[in-house]
C-alpha cells in the first residue's frame, strides 16, 4: 500500500494565533497602562473601576526603590490590569481626556478675550460686556489701561496676566 502523501493545502483553516511579538506588545501596553494609573494623583485614581489587589499593588509601587524591584512589580502590575474591566478603565480614560480638552479650550478662549481687549480697548469691552453682562467694567477697563500702558513701554506683562486671572474669575473657569 503506498503511503498517503498529505494535501499541499488545508482545505479548513487553522484558527489564527497572535503572534507571541503581539502578546508581548499587548502586555507591555498594560504595564504602560499601570504606569500611567501609578503616576495619577489619589483622588484622579479613586474614579477606576480597580479591584482591592490593584489598588493595593499602586500603593506598593512607591515603597520600591529598586530598578529591579521596580520593574518586576511593574510587570506584576501588568499581570493584574489583564482581569480589571479595561472598557470601564478605557472609558474613564476617556473622559478625563475630553475634560481635559474642554479646560484647554477655555482656556484658549480666555486668552483670545484677554488679547482682543488689550488689542482693541473699548468696542472689545462693549462686546464683552454684551456676552458677559455680570462682569465688572471698571475694573476691567482699568485693567486693560494697565495692560496696553505696559505693552507699549516694553514692560513684562504683569497687568496683562492680572486681566486673564480677573477674566478666569468672571467667567468661574
Amino acid at each position: 500500500m503506498p503511503k498517503q502523501r498529505p494535501e499541499p493545502f488545508d482545505t479548513q483553516e487553522p484558527e489564527e494565533r497572535p503572534s507571541k511579538s503581539q502578546l508581548k506588545r499587548e502586555m507591555h501596553a498594560l504595564q504602560a497602562l499601570g504606569e500611567t494609573l501609578i503616576a495619577m494623583r489619589p483622588a484622579e485614581r479613586a474614579r477606576f473601576p480597580l479591584s482591592d489587589d490593584m489598588l493595593r499593588a499602586i500603593e506598593e509601587t512607591s515603597r520600591i526603590r529598586s530598578h529591579e524591584g521596580r520593574r518586576r512589580h511593574m510587570q506584576y502590575v501588568g499581570k493584574l490590569i489583564r482581569k480589571e474591566d479595561l472598557a470601564a478603565i478605557q472609558g474613564v480614560f476617556d473622559a478625563i481626556e475630553q475634560e481635559k480638552e474642554q479646560r484647554d479650550h477655555a482656556f484658549h478662549r480666555l486668552e483670545k478675550w484677554r488679547d482682543r481687549l488689550v488689542e482693541e480697548g473699548d468696542p472689545a469691552v462693549d462686546l464683552f460686556m454684551a456676552e458677559y453682562p455680570d462682569a465688572d467694567r471698571q475694573a476691567l477697563r482699568q485693567l486693560i489701561r494697565n495692560a496696553q500702558r505696559e505693552r507699549d513701554q516694553g514692560k513684562p506683562p504683569t497687568s496683562s496676566r492680572k486681566l486673564f486671572k480677573h477674566l478666569r474669575e468672571t467667567l468661574a473657569l
